[in-house]
Parts: C-alpha cells; structure tokens; sequence
C-alpha cells in the first residue's frame, strides 16, 4: 500500500481509533497532540447498534462494558426535588455507556505500544507544494517533518482545519446554547441515576453512576451571540455563576463545585459544515468534520468515520484521493441524520420557556411508555445505525499476521 507514513493531529476518541485500524494495514503512525498529557476526563458517551459492532471488531468490547457507567434513568425534577418525569436510560445511555476519560485511555492502552504519539505539540504549518510529493508539517517545538498523510482528528477548534480550509468562523454554526461541565462530589447521594432540573432557558444536570463518590455536573443555557474568552476559565466560571444565580433547587451547590473544579469544559453547542472533508493530502475526521453536538451520536460516528478512513485507504492501496472521497461518499448521509438529531440538543436540554418545559416532559412521558418502546428505540438509534459495519481487506497478507498482535 502506498502513502503509508501518517500523521493524526489529536490524541482524543477519533484519532486512537483511526491509528488503530491505520496500523492493522501497515501504516506508521504518528499522532500528535497539544495538551502535554492524555485528557482523559469529559463526560459520558454511550453506543448503539452498528456502533457496537465495531467496538467488538476492536477487541475493545469487554474492556468498555467493565467500565460501564451503568446509568439508570435521568429524571427531570422541580424546584423542590419532586419527579416530574424520568427519561429512561436508553435515552443518554444507549446500549453501552463509558466515560469519556475511560474510553481515551482504553484506545490509547490499545494503540501505544506501536503508535507514537507526541504530546505537548501541535501543528503550525503545512506545505502540500507538488515538489515535497508529501504533506511537510512544521511543529510548534520547532520541528519540521514530512509525512504522506495528514488527518485532522483535532475537534471542534481544529487547528488543521484553520490551516488548510480557512477559519473557523467559515463552517461553525452555533445553535445558540452554551454547554459547561465538570467533575464534583457526589453531594446529592445519586446511585448510577441522574437529575435534570429547568428554568427557562436553563438547564442543571447532575449524575453519578460507576464511581459513587463523584458526580457529573452540567449546565445548559440559552445564550445566542455569547462572546467570551476561550482561554479565561474565571471568566467561563463568572458567566455560570451569574446566568444561574437565581435558578433555585440544588444549584447554588453545584455552582460552588463548578466554582472548584480544575476540569472545567465550556464552550457553545455548534456544528461544523463544510463541502469537503479533505483538500490534497489532508483530511479532517470527527468534529474538526463536521461536530454534530451532543445527541448527535458524536463519537461513535467518529469512531465509524476512522473505520472507513482506514478500510478505504486500503481498499484504493493508498490511492488517497479516491480513498478520500469514497470515505465522505459513505459518511455524509450519516453525518447529515447526527446534525438534525444534534441541533435539536439544546432546546431538549435547556427549552426556553416554561411551555417548551412542559411540552418536552408531556412528550417523554408518552416515548417512555411500553407501546412507544418501538418509536422511542428507533429515533434514539437512528444516527447511530446511518453507517453500517463492514469488514475491509488487510493489506497484504503478511501484515494481517503481524499487525495488531496480541491487540485482539
């Protein structure tokens, strides 16, 4: 196989994969990325159908179900903590659900021994000039190297994408809520359950599930245009403590949490549309592609998205360009069924007025009940199962044999 010699910018969920199946064809990889060490916090994601399929095709199912956050249902709650309706666990949990901290590290467990991964670096230049016959990556730490490939695996702030595309501001489209999360103490005594509470426009969510002592806490609100700085975490911790200052319940509480955490995630519920995924040599994957939001089926569709990269490559025998487009080819229905699933994630989470609230519980209360369990099923699997799992060829029969052993 030709251009075997591939660099991915992003240590996450999307860039582990793809260097997995990348070297069970042969490849030499190496993936770069700018935090100094392997992040593994963030919240849970959940898999579904076909999703499943491929954890297993890993080798990675049962290490993910060990790990399983085994959620029960998320209830929504009134100011006085009274259930008003609980939404069951397929809802967040899908078939399978795994932190995303936990996940990282499996893929990294999975990849590491013959994958190099470089952290505390980045990309800050790329030249595809005819002559390099290559892509010439020059780094942040100075260093300057060529390799055949280049995927941008590097989320919804891509760096990759910013350099060979334009600027972000060209395909991100945000939906007009802003999300913050973090770790806490599990103050409520929740056991593998979960809480939703409701202002309008404004969203509280706590869970605890594998690890009873701590607990997962999330904000949503309505903020359509919200400027603020990306790199000044006070600042992100004055905007939640001031948005829900007044929103009763439990709240007061996990604000002082959030005002502690050292994990702090903010940033504004978007997708990215673009017209191409790749340009040369270079080809974005997961949210630097096309970000969905939560329930979109993100990361599982992330994951299927390395699949495919990897098993087309092969398929043209490093002929990238063909290999690029039959990758966008078989993704883009699917990513198309994640971002109309997505859009509609902050208007669930944090609806903007006391009748949407309403509405949205009358709604679930419906879907939860037993002979809505076929509607239910299908729409909560629906992005999940837009990209089917399909074996591709090893290429070439010695490195079937060498590849990948002892990772199954």
């Amino acid at each position: 196989m030709k251009n075997t010699n591939i660099l991915i910018s992003g240590a996450g969920i999307a860039g582990p994969t793809l260097a997995y199946w990348l070297r069970r064809q042969g490849c030499r990889v190496t993936v770069v990325e700018r935090s100094g060490f392997l992040r593994d916090s963030g919240g849970a994601v959940d898999f579904r159908g076909e999703q499943v399929k491929l954890l297993k095709a890993m080798g990675i199912l049962g290490a993910v179900k060990a790990h399983e956050t085994a959620m029960g249902a998320e209830v929504v709650v009134d100011a006085e903590g009274r259930e008003l309706v609980a939404f069951p666990a397929a809802l967040f949990s899908g078939e399978v659900e795994i932190e995303r901290g936990d996940l990282a590290r499996i893929l990294y467990d999975l990849t590491s021994s013959d994958v190099e991964y470089v952290f505390g670096d980045w990309i800050v230049g790329l030249d595809q000039g005819e002559e390099i016959g290559g892509v010439e990556v020059t780094f942040a730490g100075g260093g300057v190297q060529r390799y055949d490939l280049v995927v941008g695996a590097d989320g919804l702030h891509s760096g990759v994408r910013r350099l060979v595309f334009g600027e972000e501001a060209d395909f991100r489209r945000d939906l007009g809520w802003v999300i913050a999360g973090c770790a806490a103490p599990n103050d409520l005594g929740l056991d593998h359950e979960g809480r939703i509470y409701n202002v309008p426009g404004r969203g509280v969510m706590v869970s605890s599930a594998r690890d009873r002592e701590q607990a997962g806490v999330g904000f949503v609100f309505h903020a359509p245009g919200l400027k603020y700085d990306r790199d000044d975490v006070a600042q992100q911790k004055a905007l939640v403590a001031e948005t829900f200052a007044d929103a009763g319940w439990q709240t007061p509480i996990l604000i002082e949490r959030l005002a502690q955490a050292q994990d702090l995630y903010f940033d504004t519920l978007s997708q990215i549309h673009m017209e191409r995924w790749a340009s040369g040599r270079v080809v974005l994957l997961g949210d630097a592609a096309w970000c969905a939001g939560p329930g979109g089926s993100g990361t599982g569709m992330a994951m299927m998205g390395a699949h495919v990269l990897a098993g087309e490559l092969a398929a043209a025998d490093g002929d990238y360009r063909k290999a690029f487009a039959e990758y966008e080819k078989a993704l883009r229905p699917a990513v198309k069924i994640g971002q109309k699933q997505g859009k509609g994630a902050g208007g669930f989470l944090a609806p903007i007025d006391d009748k949407k609230i309403k509405s949205r519980n009358k709604a679930y209360k419906m879907l939860s009940r037993r002979y809505a369990a076929g509607i239910f099923n299908w729409l909560t699997a629906r992005a999940a199962n837009a990209v089917e799992y399909r074996e591709y060829p090893i290429a070439g029969a010695e490195t079937a044999e060498t590849v990948g052993a002892g990772q199954r």
